[in-house]
């Protein structure tokens, strides 16, 4: 611990962004980044906890108290080594993961946390300015040969690792450019995709072989990977989007936002795209309230949208500010689990109007069948008696009709795409239509492994590099007999630079 009372002494504070105006003319990043002096300050606030409850929070068991204290004293070389010891891509996980870590940190039990996103971001810049990161080659060869379906955070961190292991890995993509939802998932305003191209080319360097455009079950014969490859690795995520059906759902202009989304990131990238869906001019609707929603009102303001407007269905949580004191937590989420409350994003902030309990029942289109409106209607939110469950009911008198021509479906992902690889292979699904694997990432399919969003359903960048983590570990075990690579359950962790 580097200084006793330093979470007594010191205030908290993170990166700030540039003024609204001056961040909606670019799709760049807007931060402005801390000086190193004063994230040494905030590495002091840390408390070390006999019981470090932020390694509860993180679902890669980051050693935070470690490296908060090595910032804390100018070593940043060692926190470095330490925090590419569980995470092997720190400069995403802080910038894109909401921090589960802080929201069990247990002086965020009175106070405002440590701000440990900000150190693990600066800490990942300054590794990678101060050349410290370096591509690994593994010192031999094992001979067996691993191919991994999809390059989203779950299969890049299993490459890394199975590579790093000793095997011939190849990642099949069938996007032209690797990265899965981190080159076109997440906005380039959150996540400047020329990071995401320094870690893939720092795994070419190490020896794994990429193959974009490569759509298997279609250009590929699936059964000829499992003919290949001594084990085959499906990391292609969750990525079938809730649809809304309901009367109008055919008119131009209803569009998944993940249709949207990754037409901005090419254009962004230099690519020609005819026919853009685009927000210029319109009145836009976003129907759903999580992150991927945001990226939308992001975009869509970016892109000249007349006026923005986000529904959803649940009611407005409680707002406690960024940072709720225990006794104010909502009951069903005390401390340290993650508190249902506000949130208020950079998007929300660069204006966006927010409707909470609120239904859509139709698309309204004109004569040539182009989206023109919204009809909704509000609802309350009751326990039936009988189920114990949470339901609604509309409230009568409450239908309005919104002016809408871009309407922006962000309601959550259902699951992995069923045809192709789970199809061919005839993998067992569990209830929620996810592939279904044990604890050890194997599928039903001898020798087939599943991580990610395809085996947990839609979550987190930092849940898709543990898994991906983790199943690399179990594949690198049922080849050889044993293996070396680190596990958050064993609690064994490698030091890389």
């Amino acid at each position: 611990m580097g200084e006793p009372r330093g979470f007594m002494k010191y205030e908290r504070r993170v990166s700030g962004y540039a003024p609204v105006p001056e961040r909606l003319r670019h799709y760049n990043e807007f931060l402005t980044i801390l000086p190193p002096e004063e994230v040494r300050t905030q590495g002091a606030r840390c408390m070390d906890c006999g019981v470090p409850f932020c390694h509860t929070g993180c679902p890669l068991g980051n050693i935070i108290p470690d490296f908060n204290d090595l910032v804390f004293r100018n070593q940043w070389h060692e926190a470095s080594q330490r925090l590419h010891a569980t995470n092997n891509f720190p400069e995403f996980t802080g910038r894109v993961c909401p921090a589960p870590c802080e929201a069990a940190c247990v002086l965020g039990i009175n106070a405002d946390p440590v701000a440990i996103k900000q150190i693990e971001m600066t800490i990942a810049d300054r590794a990678f300015a101060e050349g410290w990161v370096l591509p690994q080659p593994p010192a031999e060869r094992s001979g067996k040969r691993v191919a991994v379906v999809g390059s989203g955070p779950a299969g890049l961190a299993a490459a890394q690792q199975l590579n790093r292991a000793g095997h011939h890995v190849t990642v099949f993509e069938r996007a032209d450019r690797p990265g899965g939802l981190l080159m076109y998932g997440i906005p380039d305003f959150k996540l400047e995709k020329w990071r995401v191209w320094r870690r893939v080319e720092q795994l070419e360097a190490e020896g794994v072989e990429f193959r974009c455009s490569v759509n298997v079950g279609v250009d590929l014969p699936t059964q000829q990977l499992v003919e290949q490859y001594d084990a085959l690795l499906l990391t292609g995520g969750a990525t079938l989007g809730r649809d809304l059906p309901i009367p109008g759902r055919q008119l131009a202009g209803v569009h998944y936002a993940m249709e949207f989304l990754p037409q901005q990131n090419k254009r962004n990238a230099g690519d020609d795209i005819p026919a853009q869906i685009s927000a210029t001019g319109k009145d836009v609707i976003v129907i759903g309230g999580g992150d991927t929603g945001s990226d939308c009102d992001g975009t869509s303001n970016r892109q000249g949208a007349r006026s923005l407007t986000q529904f959803e269905l649940l009611p407005q949580p409680p707002d406690l500010g960024k940072y709720p004191r225990r006794g104010e937590r909502p009951a069903a989420t005390p401390w340290p689990a993650w508190p249902s409350i506000l949130r208020t994003s950079s998007s929300h902030e660069e204006g966006c109007r927010r409707e909470w309990g609120i239904l859509t029942k139709e698309f309204l289109g004109d004569d040539a069948g182009r989206l023109r409106a919204l009809r909704t209607v509000r609802i309350e939110w009751y326990q039936d008696p009988a189920s114990g469950q949470q339901k609604f009911r509309e409230l009568a008198g409450t239908e309005e009709e919104w002016p809408c021509q871009l309407a922006l479906l962000a309601m959550g992902f259902v699951g992995p795409e069923k045809h192709g690889p789970i199809a061919d292979l005839g993998l067992e699904l569990d209830p929620r239509g996810n592939v279904k694997a044990g604890a050890d990432f194997h599928t039903s399919r001898q020798g087939v492994f599943a991580a990610g969003d395809m085996r947990r359903g839609q979550s987190l960048v930092v849940w898709a590099i543990h898994e991906g983590r983790e199943a690399a570990r179990s594949i690198d075990l049922w080849l050889t007999g044993q293996t070396n690579l680190p596990s958050v359950s064993s609690g064994e962790f490698a030091v890389h630079a």
